[in-house]
């Protein structure tokens, strides 16, 4: 998958397959991720955020 080209996916299907990724790949931790593919944090998250997700660190994903 390439999550370097998230700014172009579809909302639900990115937040999908961030939550997939962060549970399998990643024990929930989003900086590990973002470092791993080469993306920018802050911006992940304002894409997110326009479908009103927000990243809940304790369960390590977004909702």
């Amino acid at each position: 998958m390439y999550l370097e080209k998230f700014e172009t996916m579809e909302v639900m299907m990115l937040m999908s397959i961030i939550n997939m990724k962060l549970r399998n790949d990643f024990s929930g931790d989003l900086d590990d991720l973002t470092k791993t593919h080469a993306i920018d944090r802050r911006l992940l998250e304002t894409k997110l955020a326009t479908a009103d997700l927000k990243f809940d660190p304790t369960l390590g994903r977004f909702l």
